[in-house]
């Protein structure tokens, strides 16, 4: 029996050192467990970053092709519209200069024609002195007649003085 009792007043101890033990290794086992999730979120967490970077980069590359895309785009847009605005420019300058060859040519042609003014003025002129010379000969007739007109009006006034006179110079006989 007493090696019950020495048995007995070391089971309380084996359980002490039981529990001890026990607890000593929880806690160990608790550090060990802190320690793999804190290793464990770590590595996630490194993981998700390096993700999150490669994303990052993918994002960056693709909004850089579609701004390049872009960016070609409106220079296209931009070099068609120039090109546009320059064949304008230079219709409109061949435009101008046909038109101005072609006024200077009907200028020269109909309105200045130093030849046909020579000989239009030449024929106004012959006109000018036709007209002239009839205006004159019909001055000089219509004088005429005026003198005649006024020779026949005397040569009345006369015979009228006369016939008046002879009744005078014949009653006084």
């Amino acid at each position: 029996m007493a090696t019950l009792a020495r048995l007995q007043a070391r089971s309380w101890f084996v359980g002490n050192q039981y529990y001890f033990r026990n607890r000593v290794v929880d806690e160990f086992r608790k550090k060990e467990n802190d320690a793999a999730v804190k290793i464990q979120s770590w590595f996630r967490g490194c993981r998700n970053r390096a993700y999150i970077r490669y994303l990052h980069r993918v994002a960056t590359i693709i909004q850089k092709c579609w701004r390049s895309y872009l960016g070609k785009k409106q220079y296209r847009h931009l070099v068609k519209l120039a090109h546009y605005t320059m064949k304008m420019n230079l219709y409109n300058a061949m435009a101008v200069k046909i038109q101005r060859r072609w006024r200077g040519y009907r200028i020269r042609k109909y309105c200045f024609n130093y030849y046909y003014l020579k000989d239009y003025l030449k024929a106004v002129s012959e006109t000018n002195d036709a007209i002239r010379e009839a205006l004159e000969e019909f001055a000089e007739m219509k004088e005429r007649e005026e003198k005649k007109a006024n020779l026949e009006k005397e040569e009345k006034q006369r015979d009228y003085q006369a016939r008046k006179m002879h009744y005078l110079l014949s009653t006084k006989q």
